[in-house]
């Protein structure tokens, strides 16, 4: 008796298993084939979903970068382009509670295991680019210019600041770490005191 194919598998199934995997054996430690076995499908389903394993660690960063876009371009002209920019960053890395334990897991990865730095820097380009373009928008510019180019780094930069302490500080609210960081950057960090918060 045939009982039929098994449940169709989603991104976001093989996602949430890889990252416990990842968390509870080590990113290097865990193979392929280990994700693929626990999600219970073959390899060649898992790389429908994703190029590689490093993709898999990144999650869907193209829906990452599609709702950064959109953030910032819901910003009017009629708002200073930094406070935009802030609102834009704090609102795409707005998640439910429940996916926040992922979340931590998937940026303690990214941001402190070697052998994802190279794919990493491709992801930080990406994220720049965005900025980059829309800032070069609001100036009337190219994104290639300096001064876009060196507000996508400042951003990249206070960003990943922000990610770095909540991972090891996960009482603290992700939303107002970052809203308080790119107000500091806005103002050329001119309030901050020896801590800064």
């Amino acid at each position: 008796m045939s009982l039929g194919r098994p449940p169709s598998t989603t991104r976001e199934e093989i996602e949430a298993v890889a990252l416990d995997l990842f968390a509870a054996r080590g990113f290097e430690a865990t193979t392929v084939d280990d994700v693929a076995v626990a999600v219970g499908v073959g390899r060649r389903t898992l790389f429908r979903y994703f190029e590689s394993k490093n993709d898999i660690a990144w999650g869907d960063f193209g829906s990452v970068m599609e709702r950064l876009r959109a953030a910032l371009v819901e910003r009017g002209a009629d708002m200073a382009l930094m406070d935009a920019l802030r609102i834009g960053v704090v609102e795409s890395n707005s998640y439910p509670p429940e996916q926040l334990p992922g979340l931590r897991i998937r940026m303690t990865l990214i941001t402190r295991t070697p052998a994802l730095q190279a794919h990493s820097a491709l992801r930080y380009g990406e994220w720049r680019a965005v900025v980059a373009e829309w800032a070069a928008e609001r100036l009337g510019g190219d994104p290639g210019d300096l001064v876009p180019q060196a507000i996508a780094h400042a951003a990249l930069g206070t960003a990943m600041a922000v990610f770095g302490r909540w991972v090891d500080h996960p009482e603290e609210d992700l939303g107002e770490r970052l809203d308080f960081a790119f107000r500091r950057l806005a103002e050329g960090f001119a309030t901050v005191g020896a801590v800064g918060g």
